[in-house]
């Protein structure tokens, strides 16, 4: 790699994000939140609960706390870690046992541990202490890896994101935090790719292609049984021209998206390049 190449990937910030589902009257659904339009990432648009890895996600006490996370190296626990994290600070759904009778936490227990949403936020409240405190273990072994994708060097803040799947708790009222997310829906990925392609929505790339890519499943125990059974290929979209010497955004043929390049026009709030 090149010294311009090692200094563009150290700026990689690791971020984990959760594509929470169910199954609605109609088939497969999927929790969105719009984000703040201060937040310095897809503001506006919306995306899948989640945000970058805290170094408290890592902090002593995690590990003997967390199921289905066992032999893990730091970075992909630690992405796990804060995939469900985030998931709570943003949407209000935990995924977590109680540690005497090993069940998901239900809405009541939920709705006691609302009040540290803001403080784990904050970073007032580390995820080990809260897990210690309240008797809990993370439920990692609830998350699916998905996908994986890092920001286009060409923009001036990079993403180095993992994607996994979940199946939201049924009594889990997803809700999203009113400060980093001013708005949330559920909706399934046919809708949401209609109301983008009207004009209604605007989704980023990334989001629109695993919007469409879970969208091939009817439901959530097919979406996840095909998650588990396909390699997570990384992504990396590069700048480049197609032959019509057009500039387009181009991913690998082996992800498994239905498309492998998009003109740079097409590609919702991608192309804010640095100066120079």
């Amino acid at each position: 790699m090149s010294e311009a190449g090692t200094k563009s990937a150290d700026k990689l910030i690791p971020a984990a994000t959760i594509l929470l589902l169910r199954d609605g009257t109609a088939g497969l659904e999927i929790f969105m939140v719009v984000r703040h339009h201060q937040i310095d990432f897809a503001s506006g648009a919306p995306v899948f609960p989640g945000g970058k890895v805290d170094k408290l996600d890592m902090a002593p006490g995690v590990r003997e706390r967390a199921d289905g996370m066992e032999g893990l190296d730091d970075w992909e626990f630690s992405m796990r870690v804060a995939a469900i994290r985030e998931a709570f600070e943003e949407s209000g759904v935990l995924l977590a046992r109680n540690e005497q009778t090993g069940g998901v936490v239900d809405a009541g227990r939920l709705k006691s541990l609302e009040h540290y949403r803001d403080p784990l936020n904050r970073g007032e409240v580390g995820i080990a202490d809260f897990l210690s405190k309240e008797g809990l273990r993370l439920a990692g072994d609830m998350l699916t890896p998905f996908a994986h994708w890092i920001t286009p060097n060409m923009m001036p803040k990079r993403f180095d994101t993992r994607f996994y799947l979940a199946n939201a708790p049924e009594d889990h009222v997803a809700v999203h935090d009113g400060s980093e997310s001013v708005d949330s829906v559920w909706i399934s990925p046919l809708q949401a790719l209609k109301e983008a392609e009207a004009g209604t929505r605007t989704i980023i790339f990334p989001t629109r292609m695993n919007v469409e890519k879970v969208g091939e499943s009817p439901n959530v125990t097919h979406a996840i049984e095909a998650a588990r059974n396909r390699p997570v290929v990384t992504v990396e979209p590069q700048v480049t021209k197609n032959e019509a010497g057009e500039p387009v955004l181009r991913i690998p043929k082996e992800a498994g998206y239905s498309v492998t390049e998009e003109p740079l026009s097409a590609v919702a709030n991608v192309a804010k390049p640095k100066a120079g």
